[in-house]
């Protein structure tokens, strides 16, 4: 709860923030948006249960380019992506030459991989009516972060731990896959398919994450 009222208020900050110092012009331009979605995972190792919701976190920037005297554009910008993968599993060793997901014996509250990407994402957005959306794109990921957390108990018998690791190894350093928006005004939902893996071949299971939810682009 903290995290996700953290992110609202940075939204409420940024919206004022736009008023005060962007012009209407200059907004038709820019454009700035907030994904918030689950991530399903289309494939996943014989062992590895994952949880039903997979919340994530999208955050984006885009310059919009008019398409001759229409309103439709092409967009082009960055962002930044937080994908978290919950599961009844841990990885065994984040530095092993292979990395393999065990599942948890002991009695736990949660665990889950997080990885953190800057996104490149590129779109055509049409517009109808001057009110409803389409936007069909492709984004490029590159991995900027990643790391696991464990809340449960250490042994059979506890006692309760908090651990976090960072750098997961043998991670594909670059993601890609295409983007689907339709919406009213400032309110759309979003899909993100991913059909490059998320470990490198042989080195990791086959994950390829599809990203479903809303977006919220109040400018």
């Amino acid at each position: 709860m903290r995290k996700f009222a953290a992110i609202f208020a940075v939204m409420l900050f940024a919206s004022a923030l736009h008023a005060q110092i962007i012009t209407d012009k200059t907004s038709k331009k820019v454009s700035v948006g907030f994904d918030f979605y689950t991530d399903i995972l289309t494939s996943t190792p014989a062992n590895y249960n994952a949880r039903a919701i997979n919340q994530g976190f999208n955050i984006h920037a885009t310059y919009n380019f008019p398409l001759g005297k229409s309103q439709h554009t092409f967009s082009l910008g960055a962002g930044i992506r937080s994908q978290n993968f919950y599961s009844d599993t841990r990885i065994a060793d984040l530095n092993a030459d292979t990395i393999q997901f065990v599942p948890l014996t002991n009695n736990y509250k949660r665990s889950k991989v997080n990885l953190v990407y800057l996104d490149f994402p590129a779109e055509f957005r049409f517009r109808f009516k001057d009110k409803w959306k389409l936007g069909v794109g492709f984004k490029l990921g590159v991995a900027l972060d990643s790391k696991t957390k464990y809340v449960g108990d250490a042994t059979a018998t506890g006692p309760r731990v908090y651990e976090k690791n960072r750098k997961i190894s043998k991670l594909e350093k670059y993601t890609f896959g295409p983007t689907l928006r339709m919406g009213y005004k400032w309110f759309s939902v979003f899909a993100y398919y991913q059909p490059a893996r998320v470990f490198q071949r042989d080195l990791g299971p086959e994950f390829y994450p599809l990203s479903v939810g809303f977006t919220i682009a109040p400018f």
